[in-house]
């Protein structure tokens, strides 16, 4: 699996202040579990439906220089919720979201791709078991999906503290929404980001937030 500009910009952007427990849902080869663990000192639990993705995530942490803070478990969240004690800090996913597309011939992408696996009910429902008082949960989704997203996490309690509306380019309509939501009471705060100026051009804005994690930056 490539690594993708939803799962960085979701790494570089998710808010990392006072956290100190992560955990990673659909972590794939461990790219944003590798990215919060770069930007803090938290341990993260990634959990990891496909087996051969699991595979390559523990081969990556264990490369990495915060190999002692990360740990990889392959499974769906479902099963791994029944079992967790734990209470996050953090929650991040970089969800499966088509519901209706055509499926991915490759049973990996498919899993990857579509909900199937991870539906937003479920997600929420992780969440609000896993989560910690104060805890928050950052999630990209297109945005076609945010608003339905939103209604259901309302439904949970959860309201939304920051979003980030991502724009391929300067003149695109938003393609991707970032959002970041708790249960505690904190006035939202919205943003946009252009990824491009003009074509392989990109803006200041998005350099800033993923410069540390590009080596061309």
């Amino acid at each position: 699996m490539k690594v993708g500009t939803d799962g960085t910009l979701l790494g570089a952007w998710t808010d990392i202040t006072g956290v100190q427990s992560i955990l990673d849902i659909g972590t794939g080869t461990g790219l944003v579990a590798l990215m919060l663990a770069q930007r803090s000192q938290a341990h993260i639990d990634a959990v990891e439906i496909d087996a051969e993705a699991g595979i390559q995530a523990r081969e990556n942490v264990a490369k990495s220089p915060w190999r002692d803070r990360i740990q990889v478990y392959q499974g769906s969240v479902q099963d791994y919720a029944t079992t967790c004690s734990k209470r996050y800090d953090l929650i991040v996913s970089n969800p499966p979201f088509f519901d209706n597309a055509s499926k991915a011939l490759q049973k990996a992408r498919t899993v990857a791709r579509h909900s199937d696996s991870l539906r937003q009910l479920d997600l929420l429902q992780v969440a609000e078991q896993l989560l910690s008082e104060k805890g928050r949960l950052a999630v990209i989704y297109p945005t076609e999906s945010v608003q339905i997203f939103q209604e259901k996490a309302e439904s949970f309690g959860f309201s939304c503290h920051r979003k980030l509306s991502v724009k391929p380019t300067l003149a695109s309509p938003t393609k991707r929404i970032v959002l970041e939501l708790g249960k505690h009471p904190l006035s939202s705060h919205e943003n946009v980001l252009a990824i491009e100026a003009t074509r392989r051009v990109y803006t200041p804005e998005f350099i800033s937030l993923i410069k540390d994690f590009y080596l061309k930056y």
